[in-house]
């Protein structure tokens, strides 16, 4: 997955398992295409974090889950398209802000800024 915005924030969060089926439905179906539609945001790709293990110092090493499990990377061109006006319509849009929010916690945000390609 090539990154190829200068910029990307990073959202993560857990949510409630009782609503874990609504917040995917709502992320998918209506907020990520809310967001889509402001002006810089480039694209969205949704990610679950999964248990894992990796080789390491002559040893496996096995992993949880991420906490947050759920984060979603957006590529931006610069940190300032979060405080437009169209952002700040598109993240309370449709049922995100109501029906889902609530149900979410341990959020986390962060920008990063591209520091390379890769060939």
């Amino acid at each position: 997955m090539p990154i190829d915005s200068r910029f990307v924030l990073i959202a993560s969060m857990d949510v409630d398992p009782a609503h874990e089926t609504l917040f995917n439905e709502v992320y998918d179906g209506e907020h990520v295409p809310h967001l889509l539609t402001v002006p810089g945001v480039r694209s969205v790709t949704r990610v679950k974090g999964v248990p894992f293990a990796f080789a390491i110092a002559d040893g496996i090493k096995n992993m949880p889950p991420p906490e947050p499990v759920y984060t979603a990377i957006y590529e931006i061109d610069h940190p300032d398209v979060l405080k437009s006006d169209e952002w700040a319509r598109a993240v309370e849009a449709g049922r995100w802000a109501s029906e889902v929010r609530p149900h979410t916690r341990n959020r986390h945000h962060a920008v990063y800024e591209r520091q390379s390609t890769s060939p």
